[in-house]
């Protein structure tokens, strides 16, 4: 058994899900986390007054799988999490 663990954007959550679906997994864990990568921080206005987001929501999700479906599986998370951005 291997650990599939990914950090993606929570707006990519539910392709990410229907890719896994479709590769054969039925099972994943989904956790709501908060991280800071490459990106820059964010400036909102909030109130009247500045308010700085050094860290943004991201959804981290975890898949068990056997080892010959790892391929499939990673690649399926890849490929619906990608945003090319």
């Amino acid at each position: 058994m291997k650990l599939i663990t990914c950090v993606i954007r929570p707006e990519r959550l539910a392709a990410v899900k229907e890719a896994l679906f479709r590769a054969g997994v039925t099972g994943i864990t989904l956790s709501r986390v908060s991280g800071h990568g490459g990106e820059r921080e964010v400036v909102e206005t909030s109130r009247g007054s500045a308010v700085v987001l050094e860290f943004r929501a991201q959804g981290k999700v975890g898949v068990e799988c056997s080892e010959p479906d790892v391929d499939a599986t990673s690649r399926a998370v890849v490929e619906a999490a990608l945003t090319g951005e």
